[in-house]
């Protein structure tokens, strides 16, 4: 059976491809690529990052996922191997008596259920169905958390207007109904939605915990509402500012330039391939904690934030960025092909007492 490595340079060699043919191609960069096909995983940061290159290589190759998956994991085996002492150790008689105790144990229990149960079939007694009513919470901060089921609701007010959103079911996914429309989470994923026409309100929805189809259970929901006059806005349209072309080996990146106040902004992601995407809320204790997951093309991202995120992208070129804030869009670029960045994203006061939203690399 061929190895991790063998497989992929033998696909690799078979379809007639070089390195920097693939690399043109999907912006990894050769050294993860022969890393790969040698099995050296030195050169990688984390096991997190080995699986997202793996995945993208794999892709491009027309490897299937699911059989690389499992060579790695035999590959992972093989490096841990189970001491000799334990190889040769004689197999312990204990577990077949405690598996026989445990047995016979669940029988007298369930002869003992059955005896208990019976009179009471018996008198044809069965208890109501408990109805449960509907509950309208009323966010009164920034920041919401509860358990929803179908039918409760949750009414917004950001000091000048109100609006109530409707939990209105659970099946693969949790359907809340908006000002703005029917919006639909699955587990994990967060949205934004944009209450008031008139002054800038976003509120971020978050399904925290639920289980599918199972409305009895309800969903764990967070609200967190960001709101800001969009008069805040510099007075420079900043669509006619062209961001900053990205340069290799620099430390700081300007995204928008000098402006007399920091306002909220949105990062929105889309995929081109498969990544490892991380991300940290900077500077608001209540959205603390790192958020992890690999993405795949053609999947988006929004994060909104107050003052910065931080950001760690295992291939820099698998994702665009752009910057939305105070009504204006600006894209740029985290780094190079295949380059793994880790760098945040946050406002800094400038001398003259302005402010600048930069990207500053960590890495």
């Amino acid at each position: 059976m061929e190895s991790l490595g063998e497989k992929l340079k033998s696909v690799r060699e078979g379809r007639g491809w070089s390195y920097d043919y693939i690399s043109r191609e999907t912006n990894i960069a050769t050294r993860y690529m022969k890393a790969l096909e040698k099995e050296d995983f030195s050169c990688f940061p984390g096991e997190p990052y080995v699986l997202g290159f793996l995945k993208s290589y794999g892709e491009f190759l027309d490897v299937d996922q699911e059989e690389l998956m499992s060579l790695y994991r035999s590959l992972r085996i093989q490096e841990q191997p189970v001491p000799v002492e334990q190889l040769l150790k004689a197999p312990s008689r204990l577990p077949k008596i405690v598996g026989v105790a445990v047995l016979v144990l669940a029988i007298l229990g369930l002869a003992a259920g059955i005896m208990h149960l019976v009179p009471r079939l018996s008198q044809g007694t069965q208890a109501p169905p408990v109805v449960r009513m509907a509950l309208e919470h009323t966010m009164t901060s920034d920041f919401f958390e509860r358990r929803f089921f179908p039918g409760d609701s949750i009414l917004v007010t950001n000091g000048v207007d109100s609006h109530r959103l409707v939990f209105a079911s659970l099946g693969d996914a949790v359907t809340i109904t908006t000002p703005s429309g029917p919006v639909m989470l699955d587990l994990g994923q967060e949205v934004t939605v944009n209450l008031s026409e008139n002054e800038f309100t976003e509120l971020r929805i978050v399904a925290a915990d639920f289980v599918r189809n199972n409305s009895a259970s309800g969903a764990l929901l967070r609200f967190e509402q960001t709101s800001f006059p969009l008069a805040i806005a510099p007075a420079n349209p900043l669509q006619d500012i062209a961001p900053e072309p990205f340069v290799p080996g620099e430390e700081m990146l300007t995204i928008i330039p000098s402006v007399p106040g920091a306002f909220p902004f949105t990062l929105q992601a889309v995929f081109q391939d498969f990544c490892l995407f991380r991300y940290e809320i900077l500077f608001e204790p209540a959205r603390q904690g790192q958020n992890e997951h690999f993405y795949q093309r053609t999947q988006e991202l929004s994060i909104t934030a107050q003052n910065g995120i931080r950001l760690g992208i295992s291939n820099a070129r698998a994702v665009r960025l752009q910057v939305v804030g105070g009504g204006h869009t600006v894209p740029f670029e985290a780094g190079g092909p295949g380059e793994i960045v880790v760098a945040d994203l946050r406002w800094i006061r400038d001398p003259d007492n302005r402010f600048r939203l930069v990207l500053i690399r960590l890495d």
